[in-house]
């Protein structure tokens, strides 16, 4: 497994390198540790740009030691470019099979910055990605981890399942299963749909969620972890009905599929999926099927 870790120097990189030294991982598994230092900000200053480049790389060696000291193959790179079209070219050409990245940056600008950073890469990267954030006080891998995984019963939900499943976890790691129906909104007189259409819309759509989550549960059963599931109830839009149910849950990761049942999502990012990797409060992976398996 080849992971691509982007840090930009700041103490919020700090949690990334952690999580990853912490986290058991494939067999051969090796970290590409990456600052991109956007040279715009140097154009009057060339000199600057060649001092910080050299002080960025020494940081870098030094913030990756962990890593290293875990036993995991290495490689630290400063690279001059702007960091959203950087990162998803850099994972690409070393064919990383996921992107961790900082849910923040320096300061009140880097966290503009970052956010857009993040979600750039979320939408261009060819491979998952884990918007990496601080665990909970006092949390220990020795404890396991709980991992929340909402499904709709697309394609890419059951594919992001089918990686959790085959994936080493901590002793003790427990894992939930959560689907939310999409019910019709309507917003005053809907002409189109007589009241029994409605209430069968309304039934067809929580069986589906209902079958989606046992599907899960059936899916990670090999895994021989602890596996609960359960029908979240509906929102606004299911991306408020995830956010709410691991506020609920406290889960230490979010991990689901870059996009879901319906057509549009296919073509932009999932809004599900962006929402909640951008907005949760806790760290949240994205999973993206290779192309060759589409």
């Amino acid at each position: 497994m080849k992971i691509l870790i982007a840090s930009d120097g700041s103490s919020s990189s700090e949690p990334i390198i952690q999580e990853a030294a912490s986290r058991p991982w494939p067999a051969g598994t090796g970290f590409t540790v990456v600052t991109v230092v956007d040279p715009f900000f140097f154009t009057r200053a060339p000199l600057l740009l060649q001092e910080a480049k050299e002080k960025t790389a020494q940081a870098l060696r030094e913030q990756a030691k962990p890593l290293d000291d875990a036993g995991w193959p290495v490689h630290t790179e400063v690279v001059l470019d702007s960091p959203r079209h950087a990162l998803p070219r850099i994972a690409s050409g070393i064919g990383a099979d996921l992107i961790l990245l900082g849910s923040h940056g320096r300061g009140t600008v880097g966290r503009l910055l970052l956010g857009s950073t993040a979600q750039a890469v979320l939408r261009h990267a060819e491979c998952s990605v884990e918007v990496v954030r601080r665990s909970r006080p006092g949390r220990s891998l020795t404890a396991g981890m709980r991992v929340l995984l909402p499904t709709d019963g697309s394609e890419h939900a059951e594919y992001a399942q089918q990686v959790v499943s085959a994936l080493p976890w901590p002793p003790q790691t427990e894992f939930r299963i959560v689907a939310s129906p999409e019910y019709p909104v309507l917003i005053g007189e809907y002409p189109y749909y007589a009241p029994e259409q409605l209430t069968e819309l309304t039934r067809s759509s929580r069986d589906h969620a209902v079958q989606s989550a046992a599907s899960g549960e059936k899916l990670l059963a090999n895994t021989g972890f602890h596996i609960s599931q359960a029908v979240i109830e509906p929102m606004d839009s299911p991306a408020h009905a995830i956010l709410a149910a691991a506020d609920g849950w406290l889960p230490d990761l979010i991990v689901m599929g870059s996009h879901g049942r319906r057509g549009f999502d296919r073509l932009i990012l999932g809004s599900v999926s962006e929402t909640v990797a951008l907005y949760a409060a806790c760290s949240v992976e994205v999973v993206r099927k290779p192309p060759a398996i589409l």
